[in-house]
């Protein structure tokens, strides 16, 4: 199971970063990144991409927030490859959209790794922080926001 955060660099002139060991061998050498949520990268084993893009391209098309949905995370969606050391290149509309500096942070979600600017995700931590019990309880009582 992906779990755990691990600090890293990204090497602002060529978008290139490595992927920390503990993840790598849980996804592997081929991975799909792709646009994610709260401004986050989402980075999933390629072999899972299918079961995961599944729970979305299976909704019916005829849903305006399917096609939505179906749009913003596959048409953000990279084939990536790692390097012998786990390195690769975050394609630069990706860099962008997640707003990547030097400083960046791997999150493992279970199914799924996250990465974001390490700012970003200091901030999202002390949102969470003062708001879990509320979230938490929105879960219990149904809500999936």
């Amino acid at each position: 199971m992906l779990i755990g955060n691990f600090s890293a660099k990204l090497d602002s002139d060529k978008g290139r970063t490595a992927l920390p060991a503990k993840f790598r061998s849980l996804l592997g050498k081929k991975v799909i990144i792709t646009a994610g949520f709260e401004k986050s990268l989402m980075i999933v084993k390629y072999s899972s991409w299918e079961k995961v893009a599944g729970g979305i391209v299976n909704k019916p098309f005829i849903s305006g927030a399917a096609r939505e949905t179906d749009r913003y995370l596959l048409g953000n969606a990279f084939e990536i490859e790692l390097d012998s050391q786990g390195r690769f290149i975050v394609p630069p509309p990706l860099r962008s959209y997640a707003s990547l500096g030097e400083q960046i942070v791997f999150v493992g979600m279970g199914n799924r790794v996250e990465m974001w600017n390490l700012n970003d995700w200091e901030e999202h931590q002390e949102y969470l922080k003062g708001n879990i019990e509320k979230i938490s309880q929105r879960l219990d009582e149904g809500d999936q926001k």
